[in-house]
């Protein structure tokens, strides 16, 4: 079999294409999760906490460069060490939140699948072997 074949069959198994299109789905499904933690709920949070913006909490590790604004995207621009501890509280809540919805998810399906799959009646447990050749010997005894 020749490897182009052989990469052809790989690639239109089913299994493949359903990991492509789940792969396309999460990172949009991503993108909308980050819009709604950067856009909704960290400026909320920030709010409730005193600080507007969660993205610019930062700790520089070394000296300042003189003459560079005091904001994290001019400090990296300078090339100064930094902790930007904002952006991962941000990260942080986005993987929480995207974790809680993909187990609601996970957890309705499971359930819609249940309501599906009714069990199947559970089968008689089978005689075995010895069990019968002493009924065929009693009933054989019995005439």
């Amino acid at each position: 079999m020749s490897f182009l074949k052989e990469f052809r069959e790989f690639a239109v198994k089913g299994n493949v294409i359903d990991l492509a299109v789940g792969v396309i789905i999460g990172a949009a499904f991503g993108k909308i999760v980050d819009s709604l933690v950067s856009d909704i709920i960290m400026p909320l949070v920030g709010l409730i906490f005193g600080k507007l913006d969660f993205s610019n909490l930062y700790i520089v590790l070394g000296p300042r460069p003189s003459g560079v604004a005091d904001t994290l995207v001019e400090l990296k621009k300078a090339g100064a060490p930094v902790l930007a501890y904002g952006n991962f509280i941000t990260v942080a809540v986005n993987f929480v939140i995207l974790a809680f919805i993909i187990f609601l998810m996970v957890k309705q399906i499971n359930r819609l699948r249940s309501l599906t799959e009714a069990p199947p009646p559970p089968a008689p447990p089978a005689t075995p072997e010895d069990v019968m050749l002493l009924r065929e010997i009693r009933d054989s005894l019995k005439r």
